[in-house]
C-alpha cells in the first residue's frame, strides 16, 4: 500500500498515543490481576491479613487444613497463569515486567506442590515445632504479635476467632492420622517437641498461657465493662484455645508418638525423595540436585575452616584449631553475665550499625526495630535469634527476638553477626522497606522465598567490616564459625538427612566437628532441618546470587560502583525470584555501564 507523506506523518504522530494507550492497558490488566489474586488469598487465608496488618478479617481464622481449602488454592494458581499468558509482558512498564516475571515463577512453584504426589507427603504433616496454627496462633495473640488489643473491637474480634480454633486443631489431628495410615509420619523428634510446646502453652491454664497477657492491656472503660470484657476473653481463652490445645497434646503423645517414625529425612518416607527435590526448588527459586548442593557445602566448609586456622593464629592461641574451638566455646571471657548483659550488647551493637548505614544504604526503612527477649513458651527449641516483622505502616515495629535459654551455650562473639542478619541491615531492612512501599503490588510487598529474603540476611553479614563491627579477631571468628560456617553446613547437612539418610546424631556430631556452635545450639539447628526441610539450603544459594552480582556490577563499574545505589536497586523491587533478580540487576549493570561510555 502506497502511504503519502502526510498519512505518514499522522501515523508517526498517532503510533506513540496508540503504543502508550496499549502499554497503559497491560499495566492496568497486570495489577488488576495482582490486586484481585492477592484480595481472594486474603479473603482465603485471613490470618495472613492480620499478619499485615489488615484487620478486614479479623474474626476469622481461615479453613487452613480441609481438602476445599487445598483445591482452592491450586485452582487459584491454575486461573491467575492462565489471565498472566494472555497479558503481552512486552507492552508493560520495566518494573511491572519484573512483577510480571516474579509473579509467574512464584506462581508456578507454588502450584507444582498440588501435584498428587507431593501432597501425599506435605498434607498429612500440617505442623511441627517451628511451624503451624497452634505457633502462629500464640505468637499473633500475645500482645506483641500482629493482633492488636488496642480497643475493645479488638477483643470482641479475638473472642469470634478464638471460637473457631478448635476446628482447625481437630483439622490438624485428622491430618495426622490420615498420615499414620498412610505410613507418613513426622520424627519422633518433632512429635516429642511438638508436645514440649503444647505442654508450655496449655497446661498451665489461662494465666500460665501466651494468651493471659492481653488481659493486663485491656484499653480505658467503664470499669463494669472492663471486667465484662476481661471475663468473656478469659472464658474463651479457656474454653476455645487451652482445651484444643490438649486434646492436641495427648493425641500427640498417645497416639501419634507411638506411630511416628524413627528415621529423620524425607528420603526415608513414601514420596519423600521428589518432595524434597520440590522443596529445594520451594526454597532456593532454582532447581539444584540435593548431590551437587552438597559439594558446594564440602568445599564451603572446607575453605572456612582454613580461615578459621588463620584467626587462631593472628589471635597467637598455642594448639591446633580444634583446641582453638574449645577454648572459643569454653573461656569465661566469652560467656554473657545475664539476659540482660546480652540485651545490653545487642543495643550497643545497634547503635554502632546505625552509625555507619548512611555509607552503604540510601533506602532505609521508616519501620522502628525493638529488641526483646524469646517468649518462655518457646524459649527451649528456638534459634539464638530471630526476626518477627514490623506492621506495614509502622505502627507495630519489628522485633529482634534474642533467646537466653541456657546461657552457657550463648557466646558474645556470636552476637555481631546474628544481629547483622535478623535485624540491621538484614531482614529487618528487607522486609521493612518491602512492606513500606506502597507503589508495589502486595505480592511483592508482603510475600517471598527463603532464597532472597535470607539470602540477603546472610549477605548483610559479609557487610560487618563497613559497618563498624567484628573489630577484634575473636569477634570475626564469631562472623567466621557462628555465621559462614554455620550455613556453609547446612547445605551438608540438610541434604545429608534428607537425601543421603544421615541420623540426627551423625547431623550433631558434624555441626559439633566442624565449628565452635555450643549443644544446645546444634541440636536446635540440626532439628530445625529434620522439621523444615530445604530451608536451610535457602542461605547460602542466595547469598551466592547476590555477591555474584555484586562482583559483576563492581567489575563493570570500578571506582565508580556505589555499594548504596546497588544496596538500592537489590531492596527496592521486594524479595524476588533469583532468577528474576539476577536478571534485573544484569540489566541494571547494563544501564549503568552503557552511561559511562
Amino acid at each position: 500500500m502506497h502511504i503519502t507523506p502526510m498519512i505518514f506523518a499522522l501515523l508517526l504522530l498517532v503510533s506513540p498515543v496508540l503504543a502508550r494507550a496499549e502499554t497503559g492497558f497491560a499495566d492496568a490488566t497486570v495489577r488488576r490481576l495482582f490486586h484481585d489474586t492477592d484480595e481472594a488469598m486474603l479473603a482465603r487465608n485471613p490470618l495472613n491479613a492480620i499478619l499485615r496488618g489488615d484487620m478486614r478479617y479479623a474474626g476469622e481464622i481461615g479453613d487452613t487444613y480441609s481438602d476445599a481449602h487445598y483445591a482452592a488454592e491450586k485452582k487459584a494458581d491454575e486461573d491467575a497463569l492462565t489471565t498472566l499468558a494472555a497479558i503481552d509482558r512486552f507492552a508493560l512498564t520495566p518494573v511491572n515486567q519484573i512483577a510480571y516475571d516474579a509473579f509467574k515463577l512464584n506462581t508456578e512453584i507454588d502450584l507444582e506442590q498440588y501435584r498428587p504426589e507431593l501432597m501425599r507427603v506435605w498434607v498429612v504433616m500440617p505442623i511441627n515445632h517451628f511451624a503451624g496454627l497452634p505457633l502462629t496462633y500464640a505468637d499473633l495473640s500475645s500482645g506483641q504479635g500482629a493482633a492488636p488489643f488496642k480497643t475493645a473491637e479488638d477483643y470482641r474480634a479475638a473472642i469470634h476467632r478464638n471460637a473457631a480454633f478448635g476446628g482447625q486443631i481437630d483439622q490438624i489431628i485428622k491430618r495426622f492420622r490420615q498420615g499414620i495410615a498412610q505410613g507418613v509420619t513426622e520424627p519422633k523428634l518433632v512429635a516429642r517437641n511438638m508436645i514440649t510446646q503444647l505442654d508450655a502453652q496449655a497446661v498451665n491454664g489461662v494465666d500460665g498461657s501466651p494468651y493471659a497477657a492481653v488481659l493486663a492491656k485491656l484499653p480505658a472503660m467503664p470499669a463494669a465493662d472492663a471486667r465484662a470484657l476481661a471475663a468473656a476473653y478469659r472464658a474463651s481463652v479457656a474454653t476455645d484455645l487451652l482445651p484444643p490445645l490438649i486434646r492436641l497434646r495427648d493425641f500427640l503423645r498417645d497416639e501419634y508418638l507411638p506411630s511416628a517414625t524413627e528415621t529423620v529425612g524425607l528420603g526415608a518416607l513414601p514420596g519423600g525423595a521428589a518432595y524434597y527435590r520440590y522443596l529445594i526448588r520451594a526454597r532456593t527459586t532454582v532447581a539444584l540436585a540435593p548431590d551437587v548442593i552438597h559439594a558446594l557445602g564440602l568445599s564451603e566448609v572446607a575453605r572456612v575452616t582454613s580461615e578459621l586456622d588463620e584467626i587462631r593464629r593472628l589471635t597467637g592461641f598455642q594448639g591446633d584449631l580444634h583446641g582453638f574451638l574449645t577454648f572459643m566455646t569454653t573461656s569465661p571471657r566469652f560467656a554473657p553475665a545475664s539476659r540482660q548483659a546480652i540485651e545490653a550488647s545487642y543495643k550497643r551493637l545497634q547503635a554502632t550499625i546505625l552509625s555507619h548505614i548512611a555509607e552503604q544504604f540510601s533506602l532505609v526503612p521508616k519501620t522502628p526495630l525493638e529488641i526483646l527477649p524469646t517468649p518462655a513458651y518457646r524459649e527451649q527449641t528456638s534459634a539464638e535469634g530471630e526476626y518477627s516483622q514490623g506492621s506495614a505502616d509502622g505502627t507495630r515495629p519489628g522485633i529482634f527476638y534474642f533467646d537466653g535459654y541456657d546461657l552457657p551455650s550463648r557466646f558474645t562473639w556470636a552476637q555481631d553477626g546474628l544481629f547483622l542478619h535478623e535485624a540491621i541491615p538484614g531482614h529487618h531492612f528487607q522486609i521493612s522497606i518491602a512492606q513500606e512501599n506502597s507503589a508495589l503490588p502486595a505480592f511483592m510487598r508482603f510475600g517471598g522465598n527463603d532464597a532472597y529474603v535470607e539470602g540477603w540476611a546472610f549477605y548483610a553479614e559479609t557487610l560487618w567490616q563497613p559497618l563498624g563491627v567484628e573489630t577484634t579477631p575473636y569477634q570475626r571468628f564469631g562472623g567466621l564459625s557462628d555465621g559462614e560456617m554455620l550455613r556453609d553446613m547446612r547445605l551438608v547437612v540438610d541434604t545429608g538427612i534428607h537425601a543421603m539418610g544421615w541420623t540426627r546424631d551423625e547431623a550433631i556430631a558434624y555441626m559439633l566437628d566442624h565449628s565452635a556452635m555450643g549443644r544446645a545450639d546444634v541440636t536446635a539447628e540440626v532439628e530445625r532441618y529434620i522439621a523444615i526441610p530445604g530451608q536451610a539450603l535457602a542461605y547460602k544459594i542466595g547469598q551466592n546470587t547476590i555477591l555474584k552480582v555484586k562482583a559483576k556490577a563492581q567489575a563493570a563499574m570500578g571506582e565508580r560502583f556505589d555499594p548504596r545505589a546497588f544496596h538500592a536497586k537489590v531492596l527496592d523491587t521486594g524479595a524476588l525470584p533469583l532468577p528474576v533478580l539476577e536478571a534485573k540487576l544484569d540489566r541494571w549493570i547494563a544501564a549503568q555501564a552503557k552511561e559511562q561510555r
